[in-house]
């Protein structure tokens, strides 16, 4: 989830876990109560600071990409990070409250920050140091206007009426039921995809939410090097006519792609190409040591392109969660070799985004 909702979603949990009337207090007993937009700002930042594993980039991309919703992410590790948190408030306030009264808002911001990410298709390391496994229940993509927007009314309308927290408290509430709602469309696509998935023997089903709408859905069944994927948008209930989309705006054409389930929309995908010959050598140079890091990444990788000139030879991979209609992948990395060298080595593609 993007950083800005994170914060928010922090700053409006510690709304609602704050008193609702606040006592007004003078003169010493004043610095036993933390007030009411301290607990807010703590609760803010506190939100933000598991996304600070963003600075592993500052070693390499896919170190970052391994280990990024990692130890910060992890519940075992919350009460430390809380705490610590919690200190560097206290000292920023130059000792005027004490670090146990900013705990509370600090441990919100930091579950909600962890329940945020869980609910996206990157999967967290939810008992880190102990266990590298990802968790992950992906209901919501990455960016959702609705998601943010319902957290911003929720903190306006409290910022309005200070003295009442039943505006953020609802607010809350209606995040709730989204994502509820989130869950019953992610439930249709597991049915729609264990449907097509009944005539295939030995399969992996995955079912990740797309952008632009919470309608869109990408289904990928895995049956052993081979994908079978599928981008459907549960709103739609018959095909609509086919038309023409090439004058249309990039935003239009990526929710286009995305077809009603009634339509037989299934693409086949073969893992390390579609020529049998060359799979063999492709898989070789998949298996070849110094591409262990984008193994270890990639969940559903596939072969985007073969690059070969009279001094080098590259096979570029690409993980499917990351492809988007319309657009390039992102995280692109090829394994590659000159030529007359027994060594391969490990390349990045720069993609279109910052984070690629």
């Amino acid at each position: 989830m993007d950083p800005l909702t994170h914060a928010l979603s922090g700053a409006l949990l510690a709304r609602v876990a704050a008193p609702a009337n606040p006592p007004r207090l003078i003169g010493p007993a004043a610095s036993s109560h933390l007030p009411l937009r301290l607990q807010v700002t703590a609760g803010f930042f506190a939100a933000v600071f598991p996304d600070l594993d963003f600075a592993l980039r500052l070693i390499d991309t896919l170190t970052y990409l391994n280990w990024h919703q990692g130890p910060t992410h992890s519940l075992v590790m919350l009460p430390l990070w809380a705490w610590l948190l919690a200190c560097l408030f206290s000292r920023f306030f130059s000792g005027s409250y004490s670090w146990r009264q900013f705990y509370l808002p600090t441990c919100l911001g930091l579950a909600i920050h962890i329940a945020g990410d869980l609910i996206t298709s990157y999967g967290l390391m939810l008992f880190a140091p102990f266990s590298t496994e990802r968790y992950s229940l992906p209901l919501v993509f990455v960016i959702d206007p609705w998601f943010t927007l319902i957290i911003i009314a929720g903190l306006l309308t409290s910022w309005l009426n200070p003295n009442q927290k039943i505006t953020a408290i609802t607010a809350l509430l209606g995040l709730s039921g989204y994502v509820l709602f989130l869950w019953t469309l992610h439930t249709q696509a597991v049915g729609f995809a264990r449907h097509h998935a009944d005539a295939i023997p030995h399969t992996d089903i995955s079912v990740l939410p797309q952008p632009l709408s919470p309608f869109h859905w990408q289904i990928i069944i895995r049956q052993g090097k081979n994908y079978h994927i599928a981008l459907i948008n549960l709103r739609k209930t018959s095909a609509s006519h086919q038309q023409d989309i090439s004058n249309e705006w990039l935003l239009s054409k990526i929710a286009t792609a995305y077809r009603p389930s009634t339509e037989n929309s299934w693409q086949l995908y073969p893992q390390f190409g579609e020529n049998l010959v060359l799979s063999k050598q492709v898989q070789n140079a998949w298996l070849q040591p110094a591409f262990e890091p984008f193994r270890t990444f990639s969940k559903y990788p596939i072969l985007a392109r073969i690059d070969r000139s009279e001094k080098k030879l590259c096979y570029w991979f690409y993980d499917m969660r990351f492809k988007f209609p319309e657009l390039p992948p992102s995280f692109l990395f090829g394994i590659c070799r000159l030529d007359n060298e027994p060594d391969w080595q490990m390349l990045r593609h720069r993609g279109l985004f910052y984070i690629d």
